[in-house]
């Protein structure tokens, strides 16, 4: 072949070159063509609102590939069911182009649950839609404040912050309604540990004010009170009267502090605690 390459004049020889050179520059585009498939072009079909196996078998059989790019929850949708899709659907894309799926997950995720204790309902109800709760029921309860959460529980317990709580758990509060109409007898708390004390107060919506310990005490929920302000008798010698939602400020030691049995007042009419 070179021979007779070398036989011919110089302008064949470059014409002979140019078309070759033609020739293969035509072959590697259409083998191109073919193994890209350039020109072919798919429109996406939608598959929001299917079950993943769904949507995976109806693009794949289309001609696409398919990758979960994210899960989220929604507890209002059935899991693994497509959310979001990308490119969207009715896009013109190259086959086997990759279609991103979003899907719904099938356990809802932990959240940590947050301290509403203290808040006002308005704010408390912002932070709970936030962290992915629902509101739950709402109580009221006696006290000086109005609209302030007392208590955070889920299915009637109480849940301290920090809790771990499957996204979606409904979150009931127990809400200040202000100082009742009711007046109550005092209660007489000497002798009781803190623990017993605030059992006793909180069946009837009064709270402790501010609490003051003898040295010594480290253990203060079972610290006994010796003391308490308003006190269980008036310095004439009736039963103080107190209204549900106020507060008793108490006094507390590690010792068990001893009755005085000889004080029994003749004008307590029974209706202390």
């Amino acid at each position: 072949m070179f021979k007779f390459l070398t036989n011919k004049p110089l302008w064949v020889n470059i014409v002979a070159a140019f078309v070759l050179g033609v020739v293969l520059i035509l072959l590697v585009l259409s083998s191109l063509n073919f193994f890209t498939k350039h020109g072919k072009v798919l429109r996406i079909p939608s598959v929001t609102g299917k079950t993943y196996e769904e949507a995976k078998k109806s693009l794949e059989q289309q001609g696409f590939e398919v990758e979960i790019q994210d899960s989220v929850y929604r507890d209002t949708v059935k899991p693994s069911v497509v959310l979001r899709q990308f490119p969207d659907a009715d896009e013109l894309v190259k086959v086997n182009r990759t279609v991103f799926l979003t899907i719904n997950r099938t356990v809802p995720p932990d959240v940590v649950m947050p301290n509403l204790v203290g808040m006002s309902f308005r704010n408390a109800e912002i932070v709970i839609r936030q962290f992915g709760f629902k509101m739950g029921d709402t109580l009221y309860k006696p006290d000086f404040t109005r609209n302030t959460v007392l208590n955070q529980s889920v299915n009637g317990k109480e849940v301290q912050p920090g809790t771990k709580l499957p996204m979606g758990s409904e979150i009931s509060l127990t809400l200040s309604g202000g100082p009742s109409g009711i007046d109550l007898a005092v209660p007489d708390l000497t002798g009781m540990t803190y623990n017993e004390a605030k059992a006793k107060l909180s069946v009837v919506g009064i709270s402790f004010g501010s609490a003051v310990y003898k040295p010594g005490v480290t253990d203060s929920v079972n610290a006994y009170i010796y003391d308490q302000e308003p006190k269980h008798y008036t310095p004439d010698g009736r039963v103080s009267r107190i209204r549900a939602g106020q507060m008793i400020d108490i006094w507390l030691q590690t010792e068990k502090p001893v009755r005085d049995t000889t004080a029994a007042n003749p004008q307590d009419d029974g209706s202390s605690y």
